[in-house]
């Protein structure tokens, strides 16, 4: 495939993402608005927020352990010690099964 075929392929894409995402905030916009009831008191907003900005903090945290751990070989396999030469007596003095 050339460049250009490349290029309108990837153009094509980005756009159908972007009409997605301007169809879902419609749609988020739309059903918030529509709903019947008392309004929202400060308190609720101020709890959202807070729920909200929790959620980033602790999502952001666990992501950051996770790049620390993979990179200072936190999740590498441990080494296996070799058997010693004579490994194959159990130590109650009998032959170990095989």
């Amino acid at each position: 495939m050339d460049r250009f075929g490349a290029r309108i392929g990837t153009t094509a894409l980005v756009a159908a993402l972007l009409g997605l995402l301007a169809a879902s905030i419609w749609f988020a916009v739309h059903t918030w608005m529509s709903v019947e009831g008392p309004p929202m008191p400060t308190a609720g907003y101020v709890a959202m927020t807070l729920g909200v900005i929790f959620s980033v903090v602790i999502g952001s945290g666990l992501m950051g352990l996770i790049f620390y751990s993979s990179r200072h070989g936190y999740d590498e396999p441990s080494l296996e010690v070799p058997p010693l030469p004579n490994d194959d007596v159990d130590h109650a003095g009998g032959q170990t099964p095989r």
